[in-house]
């Protein structure tokens, strides 16, 4: 067996740490990146990933566990300099008097992200995370990181930014902060520049058939279908029209498919109540936001996970149906093309979505490195089949059973009482 990873295009390669579904992964692929490894502790999102991007090789553990040596054996580089390590590691312990954040027991993945940092030594390194980590006394947290990336030999971009996903392309208000290193032979990056102009959630979703229509979304997250797509968005969203910026692999699926769109049954005063409520404000009883057509959507969020409740975050209201957006209107909100599937329940499709990076996003930052590499991108010819959808329906146990690790890797998720109003009413929405 070879102990090189094959690059047949001699495409750059990056490592996705912490990488979900892998919403940075593929933002780096299109922009003309391969991702040889992706590191991912949920053996859920794991098998997403894996379905997602079969040319990549999922390694279903933490990076408390992972050594850099180890990624490289996973992902069969040998020696290759690798180009781009990338992620976005949990961050929720800040300094206290006389405390360094980065010794908080509760910050350890950071800790970890800049160790494999270091033993990996690629040319460059991307940390993403939530903008109020640039706010008062997380503010120090990102000073320590920051330190922390140039003892390993790295300097960073600065002053660092916010970037909002709305500005590349993304109908989503969505604000994440994004940190640049550079290893000190590498040429260092600048921050993309926003597009000249904004997606709307029409342009995004308007053309998808609406899924209440479909008795067979009730029990399935599938179904076959004919419809029309018009704008350019949502033309290149179902591979219908070229993207001239996308660099990324040709994927084989059927354009005819409506995927990852189960239906959320409302009762009838959930109805009446979101019908009520105008385009860009909020329905008072279940506080779910109802989008504007020509506006954008409000950040989607992924609520809890199964250690903390498994809560569900309030997911916006269609602009013009009595319900909820299903998950494959949230992934076209999220910038995510209609071949890239989730898991087939809503409750880790809609997580898996709010807790990861959109691609046009990742896109534009990714973009930046390329150039800094000094190569040209170019659009591979290799068209890939998509993983065995059984990965999408992998219940814990069985997921963990695939990757050989613990089912208990992460806590088991849990049914608990609401008894706040509002609480009462979400539950009620979703009934």
């Amino acid at each position: 067996m070879s102990t090189t990873n094959q690059n047949t295009d001699n495409r750059p390669v990056g490592i996705d740490l912490f990488a979900g579904a892998g919403g940075l992964s593929l933002g780096f692929e299109q922009a003309g990146f391969d991702i040889a490894a992706a590191v991912e502790i949920d053996p859920i999102h794991c098998a997403t990933h894996e379905f997602n991007f079969p040319n990549s090789k999922a390694v279903c553990a933490s990076v408390v566990e992972m050594t850099g040596a180890e990624v490289r054996r996973q992902a069969r580089l040998g020696d290759t300099d690798i180009d781009v390590v990338f992620g976005g590691a949990p961050c929720q312990g800040f300094s206290m008097m006389g405390k360094r954040a980065l010794d908080d027991q509760r910050n350890q993945l950071v800790f970890h992200y800049v160790r494999l940092v270091a033993e990996l030594r690629p040319k460059f390194c991307v940390f993403e995370n939530v903008k109020g980590l640039t706010l008062g006394k997380h503010a120090q947290f990102l000073d320590e990181l920051i330190v922390a990336l140039g003892d390993a030999g790295y300097s960073v971009l600065l002053p660092y930014r916010v970037l909002n996903a709305a500005d590349f392309g993304v109908p989503q208000d969505r604000r994440r902060l994004f940190l640049i290193g550079a290893r000190r032979d590498q040429t260092m990056p600048t921050y993309p520049d926003p597009a000249k102009h904004k997606i709307t959630v029409w342009d995004a979703i308007g053309d998808l058939p609406d899924a209440d229509q479909f008795p067979e979304l009730a029990d399935l997250d599938s179904v076959a279908t004919t419809w029309t797509s018009e704008s350019t968005y949502a033309r290149r969203m179902r591979g219908l029209a070229c993207d001239p910026s996308n660099f990324g692999y040709g994927r084989s699926f059927d354009v005819g498919a409506l995927t990852s769109s189960l239906r959320t049954e409302h009762t009838a005063l959930s109805q009446q109540r979101f019908l009520a409520t105008e385009n860009g404000e909020t329905e008072p009883i279940s506080r779910f936001k109802k989008l504007h057509p020509d506006g954008l959507c409000n950040t989607l969020r992924a609520g809890t996970d199964s250690a903390r409740g498994a809560f569900t975050s309030p997911r916006p209201i269609h602009p013009f149906l009595p319900r909820v957006i299903t998950v494959r209107e949230a992934a076209r909100l999220h910038s995510y093309p209609d071949w890239f599937r989730f898991h087939t329940t809503k409750w880790h499709g809609f997580r898996q979505i709010g807790n990861s990076v959109p691609p046009l996003l990742g896109r534009a930052v990714a973009s930046q490195i390329m150039t800094s590499l000094g190569l040209t991108p170019i659009k591979p010819q290799q068209v890939f089949q998509s993983g065995d959808v059984k990965l999408l329906t992998f219940q814990m146990w069985a997921a963990s059973q695939h990757f050989g690790v613990a089912k208990n890797v992460i806590a088991q998720r849990t049914r608990k009482q609401f008894i706040d109003e509002r609480t009462k009413a979400i539950e009620e929405a979703y009934a």
